[in-house]
């Protein structure tokens, strides 16, 4: 990890920890491209009642906004928890280049944790993928605040 991969990871647990604040499951994610973060998201499920309102998804609709181009191929996505199932689609779908997340998801994670969609035979974009990137401090978002509604 490098101290560019760790500052990032930093602005993605600033918003975890706003989509927490707001009573959403605390994930965040930041979009990069050439060293400068342009795109934020945070978990909105429960606000927008939408199932797709993950924080990847809600970086990537506003990166591809801010781009004017839903692809991303060099930008790099770094989030709090390793994306799921249809954010790995949605990623693939932007062409990013590189993928950075925090905390392992043993139960949904599909960059290896429960299943492995990062290199899929099946989707015709490969990018690259690193796990890990201050992943306490982003399990522990997580741990306090289900901790906290039990």
């Amino acid at each position: 990890m490098d101290d560019a991969d760790a500052g990032f990871m930093q602005a993605a647990l600033r918003e975890a920890q706003a989509a927490g604040t707001a009573g959403e499951i605390p994930v965040g994610a930041v979009v990069v491209a050439r060293g400068e973060l342009f795109a934020t998201g945070q978990n909105r499920s429960i606000r927008d009642n939408d199932p797709s309102g993950h924080a990847e998804i809600v970086a990537l609709r506003a990166a591809g906004a801010e781009k004017g181009n839903y692809r991303l191929a060099d930008a790099t996505l770094y989030v709090t928890l390793e994306p799921c199932a249809m954010c790995m689609g949605a990623i693939v779908q932007a062409r990013l280049a590189r993928v950075v997340f925090g905390a392992y998801d043993p139960k949904a994670g599909a960059a290896g944790s429960a299943i492995d969609l990062s290199d899929s035979p099946a989707f015709n974009h490969r990018f690259e993928i690193q796990g890990g990137v201050l992943a306490d401090d982003c399990s522990q978002v997580l741990r306090a605040f289900f901790d906290a509604r039990r």
